[in-house]
Parts: structure tokens; C-alpha cells; sequence
């Protein structure tokens, strides 16, 4: 399986989360490329299994201008998307907690809930990041 991990981190707690996905990915045997929202060139979605997008929430939950045009270059609306962000419910409580993860679920209308880490995913939250990774794999390798 060949894998996209697209994310968009400022803080680095996206980016952190993203690769943690590459690595649990890597060790069930899947081929994984990075790509950094925003500074990397376009990629050619169609090249891919499986594809996750990562970000984080901003303002009043919006989704990030550099996430939006990563969802533009990619011209379409690919079915194998799964989505994780990060987010703090120190701004805007739990209505607007990782709200832009939401917006993109329900965009790309994926069959995978969305997977929403508070701040860093260190800690108890590495094992919702493994948690999850699991019932993707597990979703995508019944498919096949």
C-alpha cells in the first residue's frame, strides 16, 4: 500500500501527529511520502491507496487557507481521504475543537470518523493516534 500524509502544522503538534502516522504505516508496510501543506510542490493524489490529511483548527474554526489550496491543486475529490488535526479547547471550547477535521470528513465525505488530538499527541493520545491507524487499516485491507 502506498500512502500520502499530508499535513499543515505551524506549532509542529500536526506535524508531530503526522508522523507518527508515517511511522506506525511504515512498520505495517506501507510505502509513506510526506508532504509539508503549502511548501511542498504539488502531488499527484491519484498515486495513491490511501490518503490523510492533517491540520489544524484556526479562528473561529476555520479550516487554514493552505489546507483549502492543497484540496484545490488536488482537483478532485479522492474517496480514500482520512483526516486528523489538532486543536485546543482553550480556545473556543468544545463547539470549535478541531472544527476544520470536521468541515474536511464531512467534505471529502470519508468513511473514517476524524481522529482530533488536543495540542501535542504525546502521551495517552499516542495510543487514539495507533487506535485509529488501526481501524483505517483495518477498513482499507478488508476493501481489498
Amino acid at each position: 500500500m502506498k500512502a500520502l500524509i499530508a499535513y499543515l502544522s505551524y506549532s509542529g503538534n500536526t506535524k508531530e501527529t503526522a508522523e507518527m502516522v508515517a511511522d506506525y504505516l511504515s512498520a505495517d508496510g506501507a510505502v509513506t511520502d510526506m508532504h509539508r501543506i503549502g511548501i511542498d510542490p504539488p502531488v499527484d493524489a491519484s498515486a495513491y491507496d490511501l490518503i490523510f490529511i492533517g491540520t489544524f483548527t484556526w479562528e473561529m474554526g476555520a479550516t487554514p487557507d493552505e489546507v483549502k489550496e492543497f484540496v484545490l491543486e488536488v482537483g478532485y475529490k479522492p474517496a480514500n481521504v482520512a483526516v486528523f488535526g489538532t486543536g485546543d479547547t482553550q480556545f473556543g471550547g468544545d463547539e470549535l475543537y478541531c472544527l476544520a477535521v470536521d468541515k474536511l470528513v464531512t467534505f471529502y465525505q470519508s468513511r473514517w470518523d476524524g481522529l482530533k488530538i488536543e495540542q501535542s499527541p504525546r502521551g495517552s493520545q499516542e495510543f487514539m493516534v495507533k487506535n485509529w491507524l488501526e481501524g483505517v487499516l483495518h477498513d482499507v485491507k478488508s476493501l481489498t
